[in-house]
């Protein structure tokens, strides 16, 4: 869905505002209207939070800042960062919000929001008493002898600054370098979990050997080693036939490849991360991986997590429920997806799926660039939305593409567009996790004021508009329609092409059964992204409905799979 690396300004974590500079995102054409939106946002919510703890555990805004960044982990130099941003700002921040001045001041006041001429206030809070300008002028004067001012620009890139320039610098060097960095668009496997690794695609299990890797077709058998890392390799002594063959010839192995956006990669910021009452030690636990992973989580996705779900239902992802069928096709997914994706941009990075002709099994490819072919963050958003004519010149030649990769037998699958009236429609009036301590700011607001900065994930949805909302689904309608249409007019040598539509309401239905409410589907904090429940009961529907119309797509159930099991155990693990 919609580009939200540029997000990671949002995460209130005052470390993470340096991080402005590394968090651009892969695909994004559509600049903010205000230069500083993302920093501006982070801002906002960084004072927020430490406002929040002040008020939580009653201490002074100093002591907020120091827990804060006394619960962030020490890797990737995060709690260093944190300490040396509070020394540079947090004095200022005292200063401002002694004075009862709230975020939205506090950050126009040291320019990480800034009202470019011409253009609406931008604000998350409600506004002042006094007028804007008075207002402003006051909290300028409060901090006009202060370093910070001096240093600040408008650009609010604080990467720039004298003081955290070398910080941002070791920060980007130890990404690269305290793991084996591979560059994100590497088709090659890894025993890294991060950074495009064995999260995202099946574990390497021989990382020396470039011919040992998931999904391809047994060599010799694997007689003497495991060459498509399923765990099964190696002769019965019983009989002397090797066991890839005893257990897997015939069984029709198959894999699992998501071409998706930041919907099918499972993005997700922690709620945790935001709310004052709920921060602690453990709270930033995952972040350091979450971070590495582009705030992704795809070991957790409906499509190909392999991870026991946290949610605490008991759907299983596709490539677990395609794994349970046949042991075979142990560690054979690969989720290609992007933040930012689309049908405009999948070219980019879709040669990045690792699938040979010759060498390696069939391959189910499920197509699903779900919302930003209609989501931008523009005012005048209709324009900027992808038309069925593009669409369609855009997936026809995608599935070119695949059909001169991907081995005969394969199957492809077209995704649809939901209908993302649901979000306004269950949210809006609900309260983020910024506005539950003071009940103060709704999804309503919070809205607004991405869309003011034009740093929403989807402004055609994500609005007070209805006009606008009701323009956006039927946009989604038609592209589906095209979709629906080139899946049931094309055809193609190596797979068989099929179209599904998302059914978002089918889902919420099914959650409403089990006593939950539509809401608690959603993302909190960005109030926009499906999350790890709703990815998972898409999955079950999926396969439902893959099962009764298109059983062929799944292959046979392995009968040897308690055998593969009793010999081999977990298979080598994920």
């Amino acid at each position: 869905m919609k580009s939200p690396r540029k997000l990671l300004m949002a995460a209130p974590l005052l470390f993470l505002l340096p991080l402005h500079a590394l968090a651009s995102p892969a695909y994004d054409d559509q600049p903010a209207r205000h230069s500083n939106g993302h920093s501006c946002v982070g801002c906002v919510l960084v004072v927020s939070v430490i406002e929040q703890l002040a008020q939580v555990h009653n201490s002074t805004v100093q002591a907020s800042m120091e827990r804060l960044c006394s619960y962030l982990p020490g890797k990737l130099l995060l709690k260093t960062t944190c300490y040396l941003v509070v020394d540079m700002f947090g004095p200022d921040i005292i200063k401002l919000l002694s004075m009862d001045k709230n975020a939205d001041v506090v950050c126009h006041t040291l320019k990480f929001c800034k009202q470019d001429p011409g253009q609406p206030l931008c604000h998350l809070y409600p506004l002042p008493k006094e007028t804007w300008k008075f207002t402003l002028e006051k909290a300028r004067q409060i901090v006009k002898k202060s370093p910070t001012l001096k240093y600040s620009r408008s650009d609010s890139n604080i990467c720039s600054l004298p003081f955290l320039a070398k910080i941002c610098e070791m920060i980007k060097s130890a990404i690269k370098n305290s793991v084996p960095f591979k560059d994100v668009d590497s088709d090659k496997y890894s025993v890294f979990p991060t950074l495009r690794g064995y999260h995202w695609r099946g574990r390497d299990c021989n990382d020396s050997n470039g011919m040992a890797y998931p999904g391809r077709r047994p060599d010799n058998w694997d007689i003497h080693q495991d060459s498509n890392c399923n765990g099964i390799w190696g002769v019965d002594p019983k009989d002397g036939i090797p066991y890839e063959k005893k257990f897997c010839e015939g069984s029709q192995p198959r894999g699992i490849i998501l071409l998706g956006d930041s919907a099918g990669a499972h993005f997700h910021i922690s709620p945790e991360w935001i709310t004052a009452s709920q921060m602690s030690l453990k709270s930033f636990v995952n972040l350091p991986t979450a971070i590495t992973d582009e705030l992704n989580w795809p070991q957790l996705s409906g499509i190909t997590g392999f991870l026991n779900s946290t949610s605490g239902i008991t759907e299983d992802s596709i490539y677990l429920r395609l794994r349970k069928r046949n042991r075979c096709n142990h560690r054979d997914y690969q989720n290609i997806s992007k933040n930012g994706a689309s049908s405009q941009n999948l070219e980019k990075f879709i040669e990045s799926l690792s699938r040979n002709q010759l060498l390696d099994h069939p391959a189910i490819v499920i197509y699903a660039m779900i919302g930003n072919d209609v989501c931008n963050g523009k005012s005048d958003s209709v324009p900027k939305m992808t038309t069925p004519e593009k669409l369609y010149s855009k997936v026809m030649q995608t599935l070119k593409y695949l059909n001169s990769h991907l081995p005969n037998g394969s199957h492809v699958i077209l995704y649809g567009l939901p209908d993302g009236t649901f979000l306004w429609d269950n949210l809006h009036n609900k309260y983020h996790p910024l506005g539950q301590l003071n009940k103060d700011v709704t999804y309503a607001h919070f809205y607004s004021f991405l869309n003011c900065l034009q740093v929403s994930p989807c402004q055609g949805w994500m609005s007070s508009n209805e006009t606008l909302r009701t323009l956006t689904s039927q946009r989604a309608e038609q592209l589906s329609n095209t979709l629906k249409k080139i899946a049931t007019r094309k055809k193609f040598t190596n797979f068989n092409l099929f179209y599904m539509d998302f059914d978002f309401q089918g889902i919420i239905k099914e959650w409403q059964k089990r006593g939950g409410q539509p809401w608690q589907l959603i993302e909190p904090v960005d109030g926009f992204h499906p999350n790890e429940v709703a990815s998972l009961l898409l999955a079950d529907v999926f396969w439902k409905k893959v099962q009764l119309q298109w059983p062929q797509v799944l292959g046979k159930e392995n009968p040897f799979n308690s055998q593969i099991e009793k010999v081999f155990g977990d298979q080598g693990g994920h």
